[in-house]
C-alpha cells in the first residue's frame, strides 16, 4: 500500500512562513487549542456551506425537519431488490448491501468528519469533527476531533485512523475516493487532534467539502488485505448502529449501539430512532410488492402509476394499517432515460442518436401503461432554477460556452428544445419520416426493409441490457417503434448481479438510467459526464461522453463563487448534455408516492420544516402495531 499519507508532511504549503502562527479566536461553544493559523485561513465554524452561509447557527439546537421528541424504539425493515455478496461498500468489487453507508437508509454504520443537512442545497455540520477551517481561497480545510467520538468498540477517533483512512481508499477504495484523494497536496497536524488537508489550489471549490464527507476508518480493526477483496469480512465503523446478523445475498440486520457517542448532537438529535433495522431482499418488483401488502417491510418507495392508481386496495390498506403517502420534493428531478453506450460504434454518430432519441412513444406510454400520471424528463436539472429547459441562455452562460456556442443547436440555445413526442399515429408517422432522413443524412439508409449503413453495409442494430419487468416493458414499446424504420433492438434480461458487473465494465449497448440531482450539483457530474472517466471501469460515465464543452461547463460550475454564476454554469452544462443526446429522454413524477405501514411515523406537525427531498426515513419512528 501507498505511504503517501502515512507521516505528518510539513513544510509544504505555498505562501505560507511555518513559523507564523497566530492565535485563532473560536466560535461560542466550540473548545480545544489553537489553531495553526495564516492569512489563507478563516476563524474555525460549526458547519460550512457550498455558497453562502450554513443556515443553522452554532448554538442550534436540532434540525426543523425532524421531531426532536421523536421516540427510541421499535424496528423498522426496509425492502430492497436483488442481492448482495459484499460487506464492503467502499470499493469496487461485489454487491454491498443498502443501510450500511446509504443516503436513503442511512450512514447507519461508518461516519464522516462532517455531516450533511437535508434542507439546504448543501451545507455541512460537524459530526466526528468538532470543528471545521476553511479558508476563502478553499486552498485547505482543517478538522479538529472531537474528544468523545469513538469506534464501536470504544477505541478513540484520532488522527492516525484519518490518515490510515485516507491511505486505505487510495490504494484499494472506489475511483471516486481515489479521485478525491489523489489532489491532496499534503496533510499537516496544526494542533492536538487536528487534521488539515491541504490542496494546490481553490479552483474546485467542492472539493473541500467532499474530503468532509469521506467515511472514517479504524486503523486498529482493519486488514487492509483483507479489505480489498470482496466478500463477507466485517469491519467495524464509529455510527449509531452495529452489524448483528448477516443473512448473505438475502437479509441484514442492525442494531443499535447502546454505546454510541454521538447520540446526544444537535445534528444527531430527532435521527436514528428504531432499536434495530432490518433490510430484507427480493428477487423483482413484483415479488416485493407482494412482501409489502403482507407487512414484510414497512416502506414501499412508488415508482409505477398503475400500481399506485390500481393496486392500492389491499385489505391492510382498507384496514387502515397502510398509508398511501404523497410527499412533495424540492429537488430538480434529474433525468431517467435509456442511455447511449457511445464506445459502441453504432452510436458514435450523434446525428443517429438524436435520430434515436426521437423515437420513444412518450405520449402512448404515459396513457396506456402509467393512467397519465407521468411528465416528460428532458433536462438533467429539471422544475429547477438550474434546468436550461424553456429558458434562452444568457450572457453569461453564452460567455462560458465562448468557442463552443456554435457546436449547440439553436433550440437548445434559445430554450425552445422538447423532447419529441407524438400525440397521435399521424405525429409518429412525421417522427418517423423525420428520423429516416436523419439517418440518411448520417450514412444509413433502408435495405431490404433493414436499416444498414451505406457504406460497409453493416445493420443498424443494439441490445438493450434489463433487470427488471419495467424495464423490459418499455424496450419491448420502443423496439417496435424503431422495428418500422428496420433498426433492430434485441433485449437481453440478465439478473441484478449480472446488471450491476456489466453496468461497471460499460458491457451494455443500450440500458436504462436514472442520474438524481441536486441543488448543489458538483464532482459527481465529473464522474458521470467528464472525458477522463469515459474508458475507467467503475465511474458512472456509462454513456462514455467525451466532449471538450461537458468538460469545460464542468469545471466552471466548481469553480463558481457566486450563486449567479453558478446558476450560469450549470444551465450551460445542461444545454451540453441535451445536446449531446447521450439519452433516449423518458419521465418522471411529478411528486414522490410511498407506501407506509402506519406502525411507522414520520414528522409532520412535529416538525417546522420539510427535507429537500420530501421525505427520509432516518427521521421516521417506530409508532407501535
Amino acid at each position: 500500500m501507498s505511504q503517501l499519507f502515512a507521516r505528518p508532511l510539513h513544510g509544504l504549503r505555498r505562501n505560507l512562513s511555518k513559523s507564523f502562527f497566530v492565535s485563532c479566536a473560536l466560535l461560542v461553544g466550540l473548545s480545544g487549542p489553537l489553531l495553526s493559523s495564516s492569512p489563507l485561513q478563516a476563524a474555525p465554524s460549526h458547519g460550512i456551506a457550498m455558497h453562502g452561509s450554513p443556515k443553522y447557527p452554532a448554538d442550534f439546537k436540532y434540525f426543523d425537519y425532524v421531531n426532536p421528541n421523536a421516540p427510541k424504539g421499535g424496528m423498522i425493515t426496509y425492502g430492497a431488490q436483488g442481492s448482495y455478496d459484499s460487506l464492503n461498500p467502499f470499493i469496487l468489487k461485489g454487491v454491498a448491501p443498502r443501510g450500511l453507508w446509504d443516503q436513503d437508509y442511512g450512514y447507519n454504520v461508518y461516519e464522516t468528519l462532517l455531516s450533511r443537512s437535508a434542507d439546504e442545497a448543501f451545507s455541512l455540520y460537524g459530526l466526528i469533527a468538532e470543528w471545521v477551517d476553511m479558508p476563502e481561497d478553499r486552498t485547505s480545510i482543517t478538522f479538529k476531533i472531537r474528544d468523545e467520538a469513538h469506534f464501536s468498540d470504544g477505541h478513540p477517533i484520532g488522527v492516525d485512523d484519518i490518515r490510515f483512512t485516507m491511505d486505505l481508499l487510495k490504494e484499494h477504495g472506489r475511483p471516486n475516493y481515489k479521485n478525491l484523494i489523489k489532489r491532496i497536496v499534503s496533510i499537516e497536524e496544526p494542533g492536538e487532534k487536528q487534521i488539515r488537508f491541504v490542496f494546490e489550489d481553490g479552483s474546485d471549490r467542492e472539493l473541500p467539502l467532499l474530503i468532509g464527507m469521506l467515511p472514517v476508518l479504524p486503523k486498529h480493526a482493519i486488514d487492509p488485505e483483507q479489505f480489498s477483496k470482496s466478500g463477507m469480512y466485517q469491519f467495524i465503523g464509529s455510527g449509531p448502529y452495529l452489524l448483528d446478523k448477516v443473512d448473505a445475498g438475502a437479509k441484514l440486520v442492525l442494531k443499535r449501539d447502546p454505546n454510541y457517542w454521538g447520540k446526544d448532537l444537535p445534528i444527531k438529535v430527532g435521527q436514528d430512532n428504531f432499536d434495530e433495522i432490518r433490510i430484507e431482499y427480493f428477487r423483482d418488483g413484483t415479488a416485493m410488492f407482494e412482501a409489502f401488502k403482507k407487512g414484510a417491510f414497512d416502506i414501499q418507495p412508488e415508482s409505477d402509476p398503475a400500481r399506485w392508481a390500481d393496486q392500492y386496495d389491499f385489505n391492510a390498506v382498507k384496514e387502515g394499517l397502510v398509508e398511501q403517502k404523497t410527499f412533495q420534493s424540492r429537488l430538480p428531478t434529474g433525468m431517467s432515460a435509456f442511455v447511449f453506450n457511445t464506445r459502441k460504434p453504432v452510436f458514435q454518430k450523434r446525428e443517429v442518436r438524436r435520430a434515436l432519441a426521437t423515437l420513444f412513444d412518450f405520449d402512448w406510454v404515459n396513457k396506456n401503461l402509467y393512467h397519465g400520471l407521468f411528465k416528460r424528463s428532458g433536462s438533467y436539472f429539471q422544475n429547477s432554477q438550474l434546468s436550461a429547459l424553456g429558458v434562452p441562455a444568457s450572457e453569461r452562460e453564452k460567455q462560458l460556452l465562448g468557442a463552443y456556442l456554435e457546436t449547440i443547436d439553436p433550440s437548445i440555445l434559445d430554450g425552445s428544445y422538447e423532447p419529441a413526442s407524438a400525440a397521435d399515429t399521424r405525429a409518429m408517422r412525421a417522427l418517423l419520416a423525420d428520423a429516416l432522413k436523419a439517418l440518411s443524412i448520417a450514412g444509413y439508409g433502408l435495405k431490404d426493409g433493414t436499416m444498414v449503413e451505406t457504406a460497409s453495409g453493416t445493420p443498424l442494430a443494439f441490445e438493450f441490457l434489463a433487470t427488471t419487468n419495467e424495464e423490459e416493458r418499455l424496450a419491448l414499446v420502443y423496439s417496435r417503434i424503431l422495428e418500422r424504420i428496420g433498426i433492430k433492438m434485441s433485449i437481453r434480461t440478465v439478473d441484478s448481479a449480472q446488471y450491476w458487473e456489466r453496468r461497471k465494465t460499460m458491457d451494455f449497448d443500450m440500458m436504462k438510467m436514472s442520474w438524481s440531482a441536486s441543488l448543489s450539483p458538483g464532482n459527481e457530474q465529473r464522474s458521470r459526464w467528464h472525458s477522463s472517466k469515459r474508458d475507467v471501469d467503475g465511474w458512472f460515465n456509462q454513456a462514455g461522453a467525451d466532449d471538450p464543452a461537458v468538460d469545460a461547463m464542468i469545471e466552471a460550475l466548481l469553480a463558481a463563487r457566486s450563486q449567479e454564476d453558478f446558476i450560469a454554469a450549470v444551465r450551460a452544462f445542461d444545454r451540453t448534455l441535451i445536446n449531446g443526446y447521450y439519452v433516449v429522454p423518458l419521465f418522471h413524477k411529478g411528486e414522490q408516492w410511498v407506501g407506509l405501514w402506519n406502525r411507522i411515523r414520520y414528522p409532520d406537525k412535529e416538525a417546522k420544516g420539510r427535507p429537500l427531498s420530501g421525505y427520509r426515513p432516518i427521521t421516521f419512528w417506530y409508532g407501535g402495531k
